[in-house]
């Protein structure tokens, strides 16, 4: 019983980390889509990257988390992030701006741009 109750409360605060991942993202998403570049890193600018540091930094230690409690409760890896980070980097010249990319991404994830 003890160790379904470890594993019980270990889903729950996976759940909450998840939630607070999401929402960290939706702020940045929220930030890009007013037309602040950098999450993306599309155009490789220093100090676009630099501003966004934080947040991809804060990002990635939630999901290295997020990870982790998967892993202990046999789930699959946290695909949001995979995704976030396969968003990243740079694009073709023909490729959508960030903003717009960022609306496409709250738009998926079935939240308004402000």
């Amino acid at each position: 019983m003890a160790r379904a109750d470890r594993l019980e409360r270990l889903d729950a605060r996976r759940a909450e980390m998840e939630r607070d991942y999401t929402d960290v993202l939706i702020g940045a998403l929220r930030t890009t889509a007013a037309g602040r570049w950098g999450l993306f890193d599309h155009q490789r600018d220093k100090a676009a990257r630099a501003r966004v540091a934080p947040v991809v930094a804060q990002l990635q230690e939630l999901a290295e988390e997020i990870d982790e409690a998967r892993e202990q409760l046999a789930m699959e890896p946290f695909a949001l992030h995979r995704e976030f980070l396969g968003a990243r980097g740079p694009v073709s010249s023909s490729a959508v701006g960030e903003p717009k990319q960022a609306q496409a991404w709250l738009a998926r994830l079935g939240v308004s741009a402000s």
